[in-house]
């Protein structure tokens, strides 16, 4: 009882504590170090306005200073979740759904999104594309900005795709228009390509996202059909170089994935389809790998139960366990594996449900949780901040009940969450 007035008392402190200089010190009973791979028992963790300055064995805190009572939990990094689409409404049976919503209401949709995205332990998500060109970067804006709270973004604005292609808002009547903001990154040839890109960085987003082949949740495209020429993908990827960042390709079929990796994307989103060779050359290469494992059991649950497209679930069910196939495969070869889920096609705030899919296909607990801290951070580019819980990084961390390492599902039921030194209410 004294653990959980302490820890409610000081979250009151620093909620209303305005932002200036002040040292904190969490108690954590076990603390999970991702960057050795390790669990190391009763640390004392210091903060410094939002950071972490020292990682120490426990020893009682100065008198009179904050300290958050974690001795009972298990305290890990703030989570990553690599695939995630904040800003828009979640998946129906309605192919027109995302025509359904303004912009405005989208502002509240996507706040919404974010803290229970926060809320869930994800103190960071790479969020990788929305219908309505910009609202990713207007929340990323105002989560910056302390407007509303949700978690570090990462984002790419809209999606770079070809006209009707697995980016677009498909499946209507040939004489429904589809407003301009959802067709942003629409294209017709290479330097169109590479021109739609210049101006999604024009207009502040962080990384950029390709459609390379067909999709599995819209209509007239098929998971296994290449999309985007290599040419044209290598134009949107040597163009975000030039803006010192990358491009991650949307890849199921075998063949697109392998062209998306040979012109030089960053990333693979859902690699459904991949191959050996594809493995072997995203190894090569250097290419991460974020497979959505565990959305495909979502998918097929309640799309069955509300009726979606039958084509959404026929693509599912033909992709869903060759991608556990081909996830187990990449995880045995050694490949870098982040960890990335597609919440949106599913409830946000459920995002920790794919870490025992991870598990039952061949990661150890510790892999797991790693794809979700430092590797992803790796794979940001932002591995000197987040991902990890030691000097330097900020101070996001997720306390649980349980040991993560024995049942990785208590992942689920976070106790407590901090971002940059503040407790999350």
């Amino acid at each position: 009882m004294n653990r959980i007035k302490s820890t409610v008392a000081a979250m009151m402190l620093l909620s209303a504590s305005p932002a200036t200089a002040q040292t904190i010190y969490v108690h954590a009973g076990k603390l999970v170090d991702v960057e050795k791979g390790q669990v190391l028992p009763d640390r004392r963790i210091r903060i410094e306005n939002d950071r972490i300055v020292a990682v120490e064995p426990w020893s009682p805190a100065p008198e009179g200073a904050i300290v958050i009572d974690w001795s009972g939990m298990t305290v890990l990094p703030g989570l990553i979740d690599m695939h995630t689409h904040l800003a828009d409404w979640g998946q129906t049976n309605n192919v027109a759904e995302p025509l359904l919503h303004s912009t405005q209401e989208m502002a509240y949709v996507g706040a919404k999104n974010a803290y229970a995205t926060l809320k869930a332990g994800f103190t960071t998500v790479h969020d990788v594309g929305c219908f309505r060109a910009f609202a990713d970067v207007a929340l990323r804006n105002a989560i910056n900005e302390g407007i509303v709270p949700g978690p570090r973004m990462n984002v790419v604005g809209a999606y770079i795709t070809i006209p009707g292609g697995g980016g677009e808002v498909t499946g209507l009547a040939p004489d429904v228009s589809v407003p301009d903001d959802m067709r942003v990154g629409v294209y017709h040839d290479t330097n169109e390509a590479k021109l739609k890109t210049r101006y999604l960085f024009q207009h502040g987003v962080d990384t950029i996202k390709m459609i390379a082949t067909g999709a599995v949740l819209a209509e007239g495209t098929e998971p296994g059909e290449l999309e985007m020429t290599e040419e044209d993908i290598r134009a949107v990827t040597q163009q975000a170089a030039i803006h010192k960042s990358y491009a991650t390709a949307h890849a199921h079929g075998a063949e697109g994935i392998k062209t998306a990796i040979r012109a030089g994307v960053h990333s693979i989103e859902h690699a459904s389809l991949i191959d050996d060779e594809g493995i072997a050359l995203a190894k090569a290469k250097g290419v991460t790998l974020v497979m959505d494992i565990y959305n495909g059991d979502f998918i097929e649950a309640v799309g069955t139960k509300e009726g979606w497209p039958e084509g959404y679930l026929r693509k599912n069910r033909e992709t869903t366990d060759a991608q556990r196939v081909g996830f187990r495969k990449a995880v045995k070869a050694g490949a870098i594996i982040a960890y990335g889920t597609d919440a949106g096609v599913y409830p946000h705030g459920e995002n920790a449900k794919q870490f025992p899919y991870m598990v039952r296909y061949g990661m150890t607990p510790m892999q797991a949780i790693q794809s979700a801290t430092v590797v992803a951070a790796t794979t940001l580019g932002w591995q000197t901040d987040v991902g990890a819980a030691s000097a330097g990084h900020f101070a996001d961390l997720v306390a649980v009940a349980g040991d993560p390492l024995k049942d990785i599902s208590v992942l689920s039921s976070v106790a407590a969450v901090m971002k940059g030194g503040k407790l999350v209410p």
